[in-house]
């Protein structure tokens, strides 16, 4: 299967029908226990409670992102360079490291469970209480949810023009050295951005405007009160390991 970014994999599941805010809400508390418990059984028991998540969610394996190897690379000269100052200091670089791919998977997860309808609606909701000190929360809401939903479209029109100009057939020396593949890929993709976001513009005000994304009716419900409940138990979990470590 291809793999999937920021997009939701259709499939029936506990994890899909859980509310968008609740998911949000579980990824927090994951990455606060995370950044207050770093230690290494701590890290293997959010590594093992997101591998249950994403097996509760039927998500194939090819739903992963296969990371290139330049990314891996750049992680192996971080520690490399974190090696004069000890193991201590390599060890602490790759919990780092472990703790930051964690949090993205995380994020990921609520990308490949909830249609990006519901995210709007969801981030109004959690920041209710933000209206009382005059916090556009809709505002800040739609915004969110129009990139996420933007980014996987922009992510395929950059895959497609680069197949395009690897179509094109070189050139002389000259066109060769003075071409400039980055600069090129990168001013058709904002020409292309601009006009879906017009396109975008269009369809949301012919449907009523931005009101209408945060309007969709959403609240959690006894899955969801669960859902938490299991979150919290790996908190107290996490601190009862560190407590007996």
């Amino acid at each position: 299967m291809t793999m999937v970014l920021l997009r939701e994999v259709p499939v029936q599941s506990p994890v899909h029908r859980l509310w968008a805010g609740t998911k949000m809400i579980a990824v927090f508390l994951l990455s606060m226990i995370v950044l207050f418990e770093p230690s290494w059984p701590v890290l293997g028991l959010v590594v093992v409670f997101l591998i249950a998540v994403g097996a509760v969610a039927h998500l194939p394996p090819g739903t992963l992102p296969r990371l290139p190897w330049p990314f891996w690379a750049l992680l192996s000269v971080g520690a490399f360079t974190s090696l004069p100052a000890g193991w201590a200091a390599v060890l602490h670089y790759a919990q780092t490291m472990t703790f930051a791919l964690l949090l993205v998977i995380s994020s990921f997860l609520i990308a490949w469970t909830t249609p990006m309808g519901e995210i709007a609606p969801a981030l109004a909701k959690l920041g209710a209480p933000l209206r009382l000190l005059r916090v556009p929360v809709d505002e800040w809401a739609v915004v969110v949810a129009l990139t996420l939903r933007g980014l996987p479209l922009l992510l395929d029109e950059m895959r497609i023009l680069r197949a395009a100009r690897k179509l094109r057939p070189n050139g002389g020396l000259l066109q060769r050295a003075t071409d400039n593949a980055l600069m090129d890929i990168l001013t058709a993709a904002m020409a292309v951005s601009t006009r879906r976001a017009g396109e975008l513009g269009e369809a949301i005000t012919a449907r009523g405007g931005t009101g209408q994304l945060t309007a969709y009716p959403s609240a959690p419900g006894r899955r969801d009160v669960v859902a938490l409940f299991v979150v919290i138990a790996i908190g107290v979990a996490a601190v009862a390991i560190n407590l007996a470590l």
